[in-house]
């Protein structure tokens, strides 16, 4: 544990940030997936109500620095693919 008053703030502050960063990252990957799954089953409609969320969950990840701006682009294109080959 560090001495000084400012560096036991900052570790404190690190280790929050950090709980919320891991919180946010689940939360997006979940979200992935559930659009993923309701492809397969076939529902449309409740498909692209989850993009909806997702993407906005994406944008946020790209804005806040947790994901990269490519990483969320192909994932956006990726799952948008799958929901316009839907039938």
């Amino acid at each position: 544990m560090a001495n000084i008053k400012s560096q036991k703030k900052r570790a404190l502050t690190n280790a929050k940030k950090n709980l919320q960063n891991t919180s946010d990252r689940s939360r997006l990957k979940t979200s992935i997936k559930k659009v993923m799954t309701l492809v397969e089953a076939g529902n449309k409609e409740e498909a692209v109500k989850a993009y909806n969320e997702c993407n906005a969950l994406l944008d946020r990840a790209s804005s806040h620095n947790l994901k990269h701006k490519n990483y969320v682009a192909r994932e956006k294109s990726r799952l948008q693919k799958a929901i316009n080959a839907m039938n």
